[in-house]
């Protein structure tokens, strides 16, 4: 009997083939892949490009050396478990026998992977309509990888099978409950299926053996429930919950901070400046990151953060407006709650300047001041504004800018800016040779030993009771109340944090703030916060975004994202 299950290997050999695309029946596709010695050559693929583009359907798996998969197979009868490589940010299953029972030929040829699988014919299709929904089954002489494309309201699935003239002439489309046209295109070796439905909806695609079929349901309810290990200290969930009347599916991973080699960081598309916005896929794999969801707001306009942002116990971005953040350190401790800094200057003589805000596009009259941790300079947000250059702690110059970013000024590394606005008799008390000293107060002061910080908000649930309070928090009523994809974290009762993206209920309506914080509380956490929303809601791991098309994803500002250590 041919062995099904594969065993995990040692970490990938810095020397040997890898890359970021294949050439499938002469198609190039992206998809990382890599190979490895271990009794004999191996390979692997991502699970992302596995799934993206052979069409394996990972199944639920408690042991993240393996992962059971199932590709025209019955995963209860004849499980297909392949191992597992995880180098950090990716994780590879090792493709090897399946290639080999599959009759694949797999051949590396510089940064390429050509896969060659033998020629596949379609035998059938059937169409049907469903209470649910609707059912397309294409029945196949062998099985053979196919791939789904979905571009707003037309999905294109593609199987690597040819159809012929008389099954062509055979199939009748009609119009179902959900699936409003079907065209199909054949070609040599070939088979495309363009599918007209609702933009809403995303089909399940799924493959059965004996005989080998390929089921498409358009459905609703098509996210599967599922629990993978992807890690140690990484799982990876998917499950539709009821709120009242509502069903909404959620995507969620649970991290535990505790695990050794597991660990969390505020991520920015640009190191080294504030400044610009990018696609949250690009971000997490800029960072090496295996995991991330998007972070806080930001002004889409200037592309600068509207909340705190503190990495390595450094304040990039203050917080504004008293409003929810999380907290946490390197042992795993992490703390919830309204988030207020206060700064105040001394002069000499006793007389105490408030400050308004640090390194924030957060604009209000008053001072607030800019450290090296905004960037390199400053520019003005308003007009005739007076910045007031501080090193070593004592004034060294003041000067009068012109109109909104007329100007750019450097700031000190050992300093910082001063940029009074709308307040004159300040700036008379910031004279060149003043000497300052600077307080700082964080409320609540525990906040202040944590080395990681990101703003969201609102506060979601504090000690499991639900604490939304958008009108506090200083949330627009419009904000408060509209209906939307929604990102949160949360944190349960054992430490464990969960990221979650919940996007539209059943019936496509948005979720509300309070269906966000109910979600949360029925994944099991304690605490929890609101992040950024809409289309900024992204999920991602390993290569992949779990809850959306990338190509319907907003550029971000910043995002949390999870480290996980490379397989022993």
């Amino acid at each position: 009997m041919q062995r099904d299950r594969l065993s995990q290997v040692p970490p990938l050999p810095v020397q040997n083939p890898s890359g970021t695309q294949i050439l499938l029946n002469g198609r190039p596709l992206s998809v990382s892949w890599a190979q490895w010695a271990a009794n004999g050559q191996r390979f692997g693929i991502t699970d992302a490009g596995l799934t993206q583009t052979i069409g394996v359907e990972l199944l639920n798996t408690a042991d993240a050396t393996k992962q059971p998969v199932q590709w025209f197979s019955d995963p209860i009868t004849a499980p297909l478990n392949l191992g597992t490589r995880l180098t950090g940010a990716l994780r590879y299953l090792d493709i090897t026998d399946l290639a080999q029972r599959s009759g694949w030929q797999l051949q590396p040829n510089g940064a390429i992977l050509q896969i060659t699988s033998p020629p596949a014919a379609v035998t059938a299709i059937r169409q049907g309509k469903q209470p649910w929904g609707d059912r397309l089954v294409l029945e196949l002489d062998r099985a053979t990888p196919w791939q789904v494309d979905q571009q707003d309201e037309q999905v294109v699935l593609t199987l690597d099978a040819q159809i012929a003239a008389t099954v062509l002439q055979s199939f009748k489309s009609v119009a179902g409950n959900r699936l409003n046209a079907i065209s199909i295109e054949p070609g040599i070796n070939q088979t495309r299926l363009r599918l007209t439905l609702s933009s809403s909806l995303r089909p399940r695609v799924w493959s059965l053996p004996n005989p080998n079929r390929l089921i498409v349901d358009i459905r609703p309810d098509a996210v599967v429930d599922r629990d993978i290990l992807w890690a140690p200290g990484l799982r990876w969930r998917a499950q539709t919950l009821t709120l009242g009347t509502a069903r909404f599916p959620v995507i969620w991973l649970a991290v535990d901070p505790r695990q050794p080699g597991v660990s969390l960081k505020p991520i920015l598309p640009n190191p080294g400046t504030l400044i610009g916005t990018a696609p949250l896929l690009r971000t997490a794999q800029q960072a090496q990151v295996a995991a991330a969801i998007n972070g806080g707001f930001f002004n889409r306009n200037n592309q600068l953060p509207l909340g705190a942002v503190r990495l390595d116990g450094r304040w990039l971005s203050g917080p504004i407006l008293g409003r929810g953040a999380i907290a946490w350190n390197t042992t795993g401790d992490v703390k919830f709650a309204r988030l207020t800094l206060q700064e105040t200057l001394t002069t000499p003589n006793g007389q105490r300047l408030p400050l308004t805000h640090l390194n924030s596009a957060y604009v209000q009259a008053g001072i607030a001041r800019y450290t090296s941790g905004w960037g390199a300079t400053y520019s003005p947000f308003t007009d005739n504004e007076i910045l007031v250059t501080v090193q070593n702690d004592r004034v060294v110059n003041q000067q009068t800018l012109g109109g909104v970013g007329s100007s750019t000024i450097p700031i000190p590394p050992n300093g910082y800016l001063l940029a009074v606005r709308s307040n004159r008799n300040a700036a008379a008390l910031l004279t060149v040779g003043t000497l300052l000293k600077l307080e700082t107060a964080v409320t609540p002061p525990e906040f202040s030993r944590y080395e990681q910080i990101i703003g969201g908000g609102p506060l979601l649930l504090q000690n499991r009771q639900i604490v939304l309070d958008a009108r506090t928090e200083q949330f627009s009523n419009a904000f408060a109340i509209e209906k939307a994809s929604r990102s949160a974290i949360g944190q349960t009762a054992d430490g464990n944090l969960l990221i979650a993206a919940v996007h539209t209920n059943l019936d496509g309506t948005g979720a509300t703030l309070t269906d966000i914080a109910q979600i949360m509380q029925q994944l099991g956490a304690v605490n929890a916060l609101n992040l950024d929303g809409g289309s900024s809601t992204t999920l991602y791991l390993g290569g992949q975004l779990l809850d959306r098309l990338p190509r319907t994803a907003a550029r971000v500002h910043d995002g949390i994202g999870i480290v996980v250590p490379p397989g022993r």
